[in-house]
């Protein structure tokens, strides 16, 4: 694209527009490229000291040298405009640097703009209603957003108005083959980044959504859970290191209670309620969500609190290790127990809610309460059904209707 910059001055020798005394207005004209914008200077000159090829008045009177000043400064605006422009942007038309000169914010509203405002606010509320672990998303699309517009439009930032639908294709692409992103991650890109393109829609900054016709790769749901077979090779099998005991030991705790790393480092041991009938319950707020949960611990997870009881510093029931931690000595840990997959800490929950809640008949509605989710949908995502306690369930139901029905064939 051509963005050469030309700026001119002409008056306008319109009828209406001339006084008595022959005094006409000084019009601007902005070139770039293609583009062509006009804008009024505010300025008035006597025709007969104007110069048509220059641009300017004549002479050195006070009035020829006055209005040539006023003139030379609405150029170095419109210059430094369009300079301004350019550096953000790569790329620029007429109508945007008129715009700027005269203050038109709004036509000036660009993507990794109003993205940064959207993590300042994020970033104010973390620890409060946010996590800071969802912040650190932020962080990473933000980088490659950046790193998407330098490659796609050799530019550091792109006005709103430039997004449409070639742009959201664009950017899948770019997750999918530059990033080798899986389809799930790419997803989650997207939709983060259909945040701030909300916030452009709801302040008026464009009217028309760019996501509009575009579809995302259907992506099939994966079994998080662990099977029963390799849930007993990870309780069963010796472990000669101590941190990865502990890690382990962690794990299984999530698996007992289907509680998130990030509620496990923050449990304290004033969350630990004991009932009338002596049982133990955890009672306490997500951290993600706010929202009460309150899981019954059953004998595992009593053990594994016995065993860390004043290991760790104050009022917290477990030692502290960071998630990346963790999750890297799960794969160490899957790899000693001969399961062949990697393994997170966020499959505890997975595992928790299919096989020690539903698989034993626990209905979904007392699992959801329990992983602390704010409605149902999230917890079918959770709660898988594997084969076995389908063909339970089945067996089970044959047997009630066996006399139900009659049928004469």
């Amino acid at each position: 694209m051509n963005n050469e910059l030309k700026v001119s001055f002409y008056i306008k020798r319109e009828k209406s527009a001339a006084n008595a005394c022959g005094i006409y207005p000084v019009i601007g004209k902005i070139i770039v490229g293609s583009t062509l914008a006009q804008f009024s200077s505010k300025l008035k000159v006597d025709e007969r000291l104007w110069d048509v090829k220059s641009g300017r008045a004549t002479g050195k009177s006070r009035q020829a040298v006055e209005l040539n000043r006023a003139i030379n400064r609405i150029n170095l605006a419109i210059h430094a405009s369009y300079k301004d422009i350019l550096k953000r942007t790569g790329k620029v038309t007429a109508v945007e640097v008129k715009n700027a000169f005269q203050g038109v914010a709004t036509a000036q509203t660009t993507v990794i703009a109003l993205f940064e405002e959207m993590m300042r606010d994020f970033k104010a509320r973390t620890g409060i209603d946010r996590a800071e672990s969802t912040y650190k998303q932020y962080e990473v699309l933000h980088d490659q957003l950046k790193d998407f517009l330098k490659i796609q439009y050799h530019a550091s930032d792109i006005p709103f108005t430039e997004l449409d639908l070639p742009f959201i294709e664009s950017l899948d692409f770019y997750f999918r083959v530059r990033r080798k992103m899986k389809a799930r991650t790419v997803k989650s890109r997207l939709v983060l980044f259909n945040k701030v393109v909300l916030l452009a829609l709801h302040r008026n900054i464009i009217s028309r959504h760019p996501f509009a016709g575009f579809e995302t790769e259907k992506i099939t749901a994966q079994d998080k859970s662990l099977t029963p077979e390799e849930l007993e090779r990870l309780l069963s099998t010796p472990l000669k290191s101590a941190t990865q005991r502990f890690i382990r030991d962690m794990f299984v705790f999530s698996v007992f209670t289907g509680i998130s790393y990030a509620d496990l480092k923050k449990l304290a041991w004033k969350d630990i309620i004991r009932e009338n009938d002596g049982s133990l319950w955890i009672s306490a707020d997500r951290q993600k969500t706010k929202t009460a949960f309150n899981v019954k611990l059953l004998d595992i997870p009593v053990q594994i609190m016995d065993y860390y009881e004043g290991l760790a510093e104050g009022d917290s029931v477990f030692p502290a290790m960071s998630l990346g931690q963790v999750n890297v000595g799960l794969k160490r840990i899957a790899r000693h127990c001969k399961i062949n997959r990697a393994l997170t800490y966020h499959m505890g929950r997975y595992t928790f809610a299919s096989q020690i809640c539903l698989s034993q008949g626990v209905p979904i509605e007392s699992v959801s309460q329990m992983l602390g989710h704010t409605n149902i949908q999230t917890t079918q995502r959770y709660a898988r059904l594997n084969n076995g306690k389908i063909i339970s369930d089945m067996k089970m139901f044959a047997e009630r209707v066996a006399n139900e029905f009659n049928f004469i064939p």
